[in-house]
């Protein structure tokens, strides 16, 4: 609900200038642009100013100087600190007109403010050359109303001259007037939100005394601040609005009836000790094992008195690594927006129907690298979605630690400064300038489509949880606190002032909720969480649990119904045509001299000369995959041509720079390739080149996810090594969601790996931490693919990772993969594969073994995993041993693959005397493998009770030595001493 005084200018742009299409930046190179995955918006530029304003502008450049610096200096004198902690100089100098030589002792004396100082909402109404005549007096008061009152603006650090003089124009013209946060619906509305909220909190305290609850005392603005802003979004059309936000007031925000609805006495079952999930889903039968109170989640259909559109507002899970999500949530609002866009016209842009909202803390959003990392993403061609309303709960405190020691600079907000974001600071004592400000924002949102930041300056009545002592170290700062009275009090004082509510109604409003509380803690003994409530992403039917909404086509994991290994083969004459759309190049096209080589190499791989080299098998999953109507999304550092100038999947003409993916440009329609019997919807890929980043990268990628089960998105890391970055992401998200969450993630990660004289940061992706990060079990009795959280896989052949890309889509349900991808084996003629390893019928297959045949007379068995193979292999040969040695490869790690290894093990006859089993790896013993599989090998038929030996580097601080002579030395060692003895 909003003031009817609004509805008029929210849902559409101001009259600013005529759209027109983007204009390129000077010396910007843009061919990224181009490819698939960007749509250009349009842009709007404001009218410069008239001859006559710009003369007037020279004429009384003293009183320019003047206005532009209240523009810029304003927020320092604003009123937006309720506690009045702020340090500020007793007077701001560059407010004093006198020090610009204006008159101040002249009250007769005017100035024509034309096309310095904005009077009319109609900027196009106030373009003519008449004078706009008004005294110092006038000035003075007008600017002082506009920019130092309890909203300070920060906006002219802004680079782009539209945006000052749009944001100039709106707050002097008053175009967002506060008298429209006065009609009295809304302001009974505010009251509701905040007096439920103390409500809620007081009958917590009460009931659960122990709780960290992390309420909302002394931040209640928070609440009609989201509801302004859900308000302005529902009366722009837009669809869904998506929440990411921490700790602080989540459970005020979930259990409000007029915002997220969570059911009070599910929240209650869950504080007092019960699960947030059904109990079939609970432990070992279901995978689940659930998450904190303050990670708990909801969407709801918000419904606004005055627009007729439903907006759905649903709110991110998150980890108690605070702005973690961030970057999560704005992959999933693109994605989102990606699926809304194909139903859209051509007119629909990014941000049109979704939205991404974040809530922060002030001290976790200037601490926390990822905050600037996401912030960074906003404006990039291939990770915009349409601009991020950010709301600070700024308590001017981190954790226990003043503000003095949290942060070196002015606001917290300063860090949005990097993008030229414009900030509003608000005083959360007045809800009513705080649901203003959103107003602001959100126009500016839905404007320019770029993120905008909301610094709520409250503070915490009871220290960082509840059973916290704030006092200890800050004592003036809660002394002040303790002798104030609630946000929520002040208000309805206001209201009962100003004639709004009586002390009988707001009696009334509280003691309503206060009983709908009880309530609901009086349905305890009958309630028992459900499949089929609003909270779940899954619904009850006889066959088990079933996904909901867009993802309805998707299976639970442990359903009876989930299929684990599919056939994921390819007719192989559809195979090489489309190896050779995925190389095509247009004519008139001009690629680098050396991928002329690449197109021919390619081309001569599919026609069985040397075989599919591993680019080749990607591309080809990548295609068939496309034609079975998925997209495909592969995010990363230069992920086009590949980190090693293997992929190639975008050419760029060498003269223009223009680009083309063929795979895009060339693959034609299933039905016209003989790929299936109807025409489909063939998928796109799309080749995000992004920023230097891993966190939130892989947050974005993972955040798309969630959202989309008929996308498949990549992640490749440079090298191995660099997921470290990422790693808060891998272990709160990509490990744990489905456990916590039940949230299904078809989430690929490429990381290069293997040990080749490159040094510590570039061998090894660390494959002891991911395995240490599964469950995966020690036992065939108890193991299974489907109840795996993630799998961790090594293959060493093009053919056995087509199979693993194509598994991840054709499954039923998604699982996370990991793939130690390689170096070395992407242009190793050994490592090739022929085109009937994709054929039908073929899969993926965890275990390979050894292609020699050699199980009778082999007397000794290495199993490894990876690039050894192939060196191994080459030493065999050498030493004359093919009939002696027999090499195993374990190709999936996690889950482990016990039936499979028992399976190709027991034609060895290991219990015969002689026969020896040794694990050999390159990476040093307390790394690598082999802690994962030295309990589980012993578990493996056939190998109960032989003796594996260890075989390989020792133990080392490092993933691999920096001075190249000892690498060579240990690495000859591994792969030598394999054979020592026969």
């Amino acid at each position: 609900m909003v003031s009817s005084l609004l509805r008029s200018t929210t849902t559409t742009r101001l009259s600013l200038g005529k759209s027109v299409n983007t204009v390129l930046v000077k010396g910007r190179r843009t061919y990224h642009d181009e490819s698939f995955g960007y749509r250009k918006p349009p842009t709007f530029a404001f009218p410069d100013y008239t001859n006559a304003q710009l003369q007037n502008r020279h004429t009384n450049a003293a009183l320019l100087r003047y206005v532009d610096s209240v523009r810029i200096h304003a927020h320092r004198a604003a009123r937006i600190d309720p506690l009045d902690l702020i340090h500020r100089e007793s007077e701001v100098a560059a407010l004093n007109p006198g020090r610009y030589g204006l008159p101040v002792d002249n009250p007769e004396a005017k100035f024509n403010v034309n096309g310095i100082i904005w009077t009319h909402p109609d900027v196009n109404k106030q373009r003519g050359s008449e004078e706009e005549l008004m005294t110092m007096e006038e000035i003075n008061r007008r600017l002082r109303e506009v920019y130092v009152g309890r909203i300070g603006y920060e906006y002219m650090h802004s680079p782009s001259k539209t945006e000052r003089l749009w944001f100039s124009h709106l707050l002097e013209s008053n175009s967002v007037p506060p008298s429209a946060f006065q009609d009295s619906a809304l302001r009974k509305r505010i009251h509701g939100l905040l007096a439920r909220s103390e409500v809620f909190d007081n009958f917590l305290q009460l009931k659960f005394p122990n709780l960290k609850r992390y309420g909302l005392e002394g931040g209640e603005s928070m609440l009609p601040a989201l509801d302004s802003l859900f308000s302005a979004a529902a009366r722009a059309a837009l669809s869904h609005v998506i929440v990411a936000m921490p700790h602080r007031g989540r459970l005020n925000l979930l259990t409000d009836p007029e915002l997220l609805k969570y059911d009070c006495t599910g929240l209650f079952y869950k504080i007092r000790g019960g699960a947030e999930w059904p109990e079939e889903l609970i432990g070992e039968a279901g995978g689940v094992e659930g998450d904190v109170l303050s990670h708990l989640v909801s969407s709801a259909h918000l419904q606004y008195t005055d627009t007729s559109n439903e907006v759905k507002v649903s709110l991110l899970p998150n980890p108690s690594h605070l702005e973690a999500v961030n970057a999560v949530a704005l992959g999933k609002t693109r994605a989102k927006q990606y699926s809304l866009l194909r139903t859209s016209p051509e007119t629909c842009q990014l941000g049109d129907k979704v939205m991404c909202v974040q809530l922060h803390g002030d001290a976790s959003f200037t601490g926390q690298g990822v905050v600037m990392e996401s912030l960074g993403l906003s404006g990039l061609p291939h990770y915009t979605s349409g601009g991020t309303v950010h709301l600070v709960v700024d308590n001017n405190i981190g954790y226990t630690t003043p503000i003095a020691h949290a942060r070196s600079s002015q606001y917290c907000s300063d860090v949005g400064k990097m993008i030229g974001a414009p900030v509003l600071h608000v005083n959360g004592d007045h809800p009513e300038d705080v649901a203003r400000a959103m107003e602001i924002a959100f126009k500016y949102r839905q404007y320019f489509r770029k993120d905008i930041i909301v610094d709520l300056l409250v503070y915490r009545r009871w220290g960082h949880n509840e059973l916290d002592v704030p006092n200890f170290t800050s004592p003036l700062m809660y002394e002040k606190i303790a002798a104030r009275k609630s946000v929520p009090k002040i208000y309805e004082e206001k209201m009962i002032s100003d004639e709004v509510l009586t002390e009988e109604q707001i009696d009334s409003v509280r003691k309503t909720y206060r009983a709908h509380l009880d309530s609901a803690l009086g349905g305890l003994p009958q309630f028992k969480p459900s499949l089929n409530d609003t909270v779940s992403p899954l619904s009850s039917s006889s066959s088990g649990p079933e996904m909901k909404g867009q993802w309805s086509s998707i299976v639970w994991p442990t359903s009876p119904s989930a299929v684990a290994n599919p056939d994921t083969g390819v007719e192989v004459d559809i195979l090489r045509e489309l190896g050779k759309i995925s190389v095509k190049v247009p004519e008139g096209f001009e690629v680098h001299e050396k991928l002329k080589r690449h197109v021919k190499s390619r081309v001569g791989g599919l026609e069985g000369e040397k075989g599919v080299d591993w680019a080749t098998g990607e591309a080809l999953a990548f295609a068939s995959l496309m034609l079975e109507g998925n997209d495909v999304r592969i995010s990363g550092q230069d992920v086009g041509r590949g980190t090693f100038s293997q992929r190639h999947a975008m050419l760029v003409d060498q003269k223009t720079e223009k680009v083309v993916v063929p795979l895009n440009e060339f693959l034609p329609s299933p039905k016209e390739i003989g790929f299936g019997t109807t025409e489909g919807v063939v998928g796109k890929l799309e080749l995000a080149n992004s920023s230097l980043s891993e966190m939130a990268v892989l947050g974005f990628e993972y955040g798309a996810s969630w959202e989309r089960p008929d996308l498949l998105p990549i992640w490749e890391a440079q090298f191995g090594d660099f997921f470290n970055g990422a790693q808060i992401i891998i272990d709160t998200f990509v490990s744990s969601a489905e456990t916590k969450w039940l949230k299904q993630s078809g989430i690929t990660l490429l990381l290069p790996h293997g040990l080749d004289g490159a040094g510590p940061e570039h061998s090894s992706c660390r494959l002891e931490r991911w395995l240490q990060l599964t469950n995966d079990r020690y036992s065939l009795e108890d193991s299974a693919a489907n109840t795996i959280n993630m799998h961790v896989v090594f293959p060493t052949t093009p053919a056995q990772f087509f199979h693993l890309l194509r598994r991840q889509m054709k499954r039923n349900y998604r699982k996370p993969l990991v793939v130690a991808g390689p170096k070395a084996l992407l242009r190793l003629p050994a490592a090739a594969s022929s085109l009937s390893e994709f054929a039908p019928g073929t899969s993926f297959r965890p275990v390979l073994s050894d292609p020699l045949g050699n199980e009778a007379s082999a007397k000794r068995v290495l199993i490894v995993t990876g690039k050894l193979y192939y060196e191994l292999v080459k030493e065999r040969k050498d030493r004359e041993l093919e009939n002696e040695v027999s090499i195993v490869r374990i190709e999936e790690i996690a889950p482990f693959p016990f039936e499979e290894l028992g399976g190709v093990l027991e034609k060895y006859g290991l219990d015969s005397d002689g026969k020896e089993v040794w694990w050999v790896q390159e990476e040093p013993r307390n790394q690598g493998v082999w802690t994962h599989v030295r309990e589980r090998l012993g578990n493996v038929q056939g190998l109960e009770g032989v003796n594996v030996r260890y075989w390989g580097r020792s133990e080392s601080a490092l993933p691999a030595p920096g001075i190249g002579r000892m690498y060579k030395e240990q690495q000859e060692r591994v792969v030598k001493g394999a054979f020592g003895g026969l």
